[in-house]
């Protein structure tokens, strides 16, 4: 069949890979699977609900919610009928609500919770906008309204609406998360996902059979938010490849969800990745005389792993021995059946990623924006192509450029329409048909794309010397004490830091060094520990220019995070937030 439209593939599913498990949620601690035909039945139901409510093609429908298959099922009955999803992160504040739905004119809304319902009720008070909930409560109307009114209809005036809806057509409008300033609409046309999904498609069927494994019997467990275009384009592609999906939750039981799932594969950001790194290390440290010594040496193993390299004889014999005795652990705690997973979002530390590889976890890296729907670069693909360090080659119907200040451009078929309601910034990132990411590279090899840093990210000393604060974030992120660290210093004449310790880890070297461990709060002031740290900067700084070392540091009690502003819902720093926050903190610094 042709693959045209997003809704096309939950058919497509239907036709090659029907599925009894093709959406799954948890609901009071047990499982509720639909099945692919159910998705279809529940869907088109929906698709005529919406139609009877009065909703046309044109129109705008939001989604406010955390992952759960009633998400997908929305999403294809709006697909299908032409209306265009807008998607909500649960976790932005009224007035952003209030600006988005201002600015799409969405006419139904459905929410997860009570909470959501109220944030919602009191961000549209002046609009005339329908309230549905995914859960069940009192004195609200839930979404299986919208369903029953499609209920004993004939499914087949559905084909006049599916037949009318074009591969131009918008499918979506996902509004930034706002890193800086107002969110911004961006258009996606059913074409840009589409594209991106057969592009990387391809790839991953190559890798499969490579791989030896069979398309259409794997399982995927989701809990990246269905509301960026990162994790919405993925469920796309896992319809495409016949993968069931069970989502997680919350970010609090992802592993014991895949524990539970042993999924083939799933998609996650470097920070996910740099948690269970954390969590392996800080389980090594624990260990004593002859195991630990055995952990770490695999550990040091691993960080000289090459995908695209045979090391030789003898490196692959002690790995053979290090993943008997080490790695196999490692992939036991991911359910013992992952094939691969893909990071994305931002850049990943290599060391990070050699050791996962190393130890029979791959992790496929790739690049892109929600502008982009979101992939302009893969690396899942056969490993004699991946390189470590870089985010895949271009994917079929892409093509990038380097310009002259090192800014990677883009064009193709992934491309945006642009920013909703704000032609003068469309202007400013879409020229020539070229889309300016913002983003600063390089091609290695001629075709390999690596990510140096955020143009608007690079800042410049007092003395003159650009900083490129990503690409030391990762490396002092190293340390197995550093849980998230901000490099700051523009226009000021040294670079310096701001630090989350990894307060686990530091827990147990503060037990090794018979160090009484209190709070978070009294351990970043203890002496000790400050001079610990002192000692694990210096390290790292040894990599870096001496324009670039980090010459302070401050240590923070309270980790970042969405809520509390500090991160994007995709887990990347809101570098003005934090500067704000901790403004009288980095006066200090520099006083």
């Amino acid at each position: 069949m042709e693959l045209k439209r997003a809704f096309d593939f939950i058919n497509y599913q239907l036709e090659q890979y029907p599925r009894t498990d093709a959406l799954n949620g948890k609901l009071d601690g047990k499982w509720i699977n639909y099945s692919t035909q159910q998705v279809i039945d529940i869907a088109n139901r929906l698709s005529i609900g919406l139609l009877k409510l009065g909703i046309k093609k044109g129109d705008k429908v939001a989604i406010v919610a955390g992952n759960r298959p009633e998400w997908n099922l929305l999403d294809i009955a709006t697909q299908q009928i032409g209306v265009i999803n807008v998607p909500m992160y649960p976790t932005i504040s009224i007035a952003d609500y209030e600006y988005i739905f201002n600015d799409s004119k969405a006419k139904i809304a459905f929410v997860a919770n009570q909470d959501l319902h109220d944030k919602v009720k009191q961000a549209t008070a002046k609009l005339d906008v329908a309230v549905y909930t995914f859960d069940k409560l009192p004195k609200t109307r839930h979404w299986t309204e919208v369903e029953d009114l499609g209920k004993n209809e004939d499914m087949k005036q559905l084909e006049a609406h599916r037949a009318s809806v074009k591969e131009n057509d918008l499918l979506t409008l996902i509004y930034t998360s706002g890193t800086t300033g107002v969110p911004k609409g961006v258009m996606l046309t059913h074409k840009n996902v589409v594209s991106n999904v057969l592009a990387v498609g391809k790839g991953l069927i190559d890798m499969a059979q490579a791989m030896n494994y069979k398309i259409g019997y794997t399982k995927a467990v989701s809990f990246l938010p269905l509301c960026h275009i990162y994790e919405r384009t993925a469920s796309v592609m896992y319809w495409y490849l016949g993968c069931a999906i069970y989502y997680a939750e919350s970010m609090e039981t992802i592993v014991p969800t895949i524990q539970e799932i042993k999924p083939d594969n799933f998609t996650a950001v470097p920070r996910i990745f740099e948690k269970l790194y954390n969590g392996i290390v800080a389980k090594g440290m624990e260990l004593k005389g002859m195991k630990k010594s055995i952990f770490f040496w695999a550990l040091k193993l691993g960080e000289q792993y090459e995908p695209n390299k045979d090391l030789g004889w003898w490196y692959n014999k002690q790995l053979e021995i290090a993943n008997k005795l080490v790695f196999s652990k490692w992939r036991a705690a991911l359910g013992g059946n992952i094939k691969y997973v893909n990071s994305g979002a931002a850049a990943l530390q290599p060391r990070l990623c050699r050791v996962f590889w190393a130890a029979g976890i791959k992790i496929y890296e790739g690049y892109g924006l929600t502008e982009t729907s979101p992939v302009i670069t893969s690396s899942m693909t056969t490993d004699d192509k991946v390189r470590i360090g870089c985010v895949g080659e271009v994917i079929d119907g892409v093509q990038v450029k380097i310009a002259e200040d090192g800014e990677i451009l883009c064009k193709g078929n992934n491309v945006m329409l642009g920013y909703y309601n704000q032609p003068e910034l469309t202007d400013q990132v879409l020229k020539d048909g070229w889309f300016h990411t913002g983003d600063i590279g390089e091609l290695v090899e001629g075709k390999y794309l690596k990510i140096t840093d955020r143009k608007k990210e690079i800042f410049k000393t007092s003395g003159g010397k650009y900083i490129a604060p990503q690409m030391m974030e990762n490396s002092l992120k190293e340390s197995p004490f550093i849980e998230q660290i901000i490099v700051i210093g523009e226009n000021k004449n040294f670079p310096s830091a701001l630090i989350v310790p990894a307060f686990d880890q530091l827990k147990k070297w503060c037990e090794h060094k018979v160090i009484t461990y209190t709070t978070p709060e009294e351990m970043i002031k203890n002496p000790r520990v400050i001079e610990k740290f002192d000692e694990e900067i210096k390290k790292i700084n040894e990599k870096f220019g001496n324009w670039e070392k980090v010459k302070k540091f401050t240590l923070l009690s309270a980790p970042w995070g969405i809520d509390s502003g500090e991160l994007t819902p995709t887990l990347k720093l809101k570098r003005k937030s934090i500067y704000s926050k901790y403004e009288k903190i980095i006066d200090e610094i520099y006083s």
